[in-house]
């Protein structure tokens, strides 16, 4: 856990941390509950590098092996008037 918290920082996870420090000071400012938990949200996942600012949602395409091995047929097609 510790090393997730200290690694890793990108400028995303920069902007997070600050979106959600100044939600967070705003809502106390305001004594708005449900902005301060907005900007706790952003604050947790900026520290702890969780949700897809962390890079995690991310998945690369597959490569599909059944397509390459058919062969590619001639079609025909016939003209309807």
């Amino acid at each position: 856990m510790k090393e997730r918290i200290t690694t890793g920082w990108t400028f995303m996870r920069f902007l997070y941390l600050a979106m959600g420090i100044t939600l967070l000071i705003q809502a106390i400012v305001a004594k708005q509950l449900a902005i301060s938990l907005l900007g706790s949200y952003f604050i947790l996942m900026s520290v702890l590098g969780i949700g897809c600012m962390g890079g995690q949602c991310y998945t690369p395409p597959t490569k599909s092996t059944s397509n390459t091995n058919k062969e590619i047929k001639d079609v025909s097609y016939e003209e309807i008037k």
